[in-house]
């Protein structure tokens, strides 16, 4: 499976960005899909996930309420909607795929994408 990432931009507090991860090579719905955050001299954590065969999602409390994954079964890609950005959503976002259940640690993913960088001025 190759990951494709692509949207991330420099915006203002308070705007909004869409990211979105397009999967090749492979059945993506078999697939959790998931997107991280890394922040310079921080550890790459996870900010939203969505299960395989469409089995629902989760968030990092810090983006809850804000951000929204979702699927487009269609075109094989993910979405990570994210809206009301604040500076501290500053990072290297990047979308990893997984065939486990409900994967949540960088190691449990096997398939990553390239970052693509969110900046967001106060």
């Amino acid at each position: 499976v190759q990951l494709q990432a692509s949207g991330g931009g420099l915006v203002q507090a308070g705007d909004s960005l869409r990211l979105s991860c397009a999967g090749s090579g492979g059945t993506f719905t078999t697939y959790a899909v998931a997107w991280f955050r890394q922040a310079p001299g921080k550890e790459r954590k996870l900010v939203a996930r969505i299960n395989r065969n469409n089995g629902g999602t989760s968030y990092a409390d810090s983006v809850k309420g804000r951000f929204t994954i979702a699927r487009d079964n269609a075109e094989n890609t993910v979405y990570l909607q994210m809206n009301s950005l604040k500076p501290e959503d500053t990072a290297v976002y990047y979308c990893a795929a997984s065939s486990r259940v409900y994967p949540s640690r960088p190691y449990e993913f096997e398939y990553w994408g390239q970052g693509t960088q969110v900046t967001v001025s106060s």
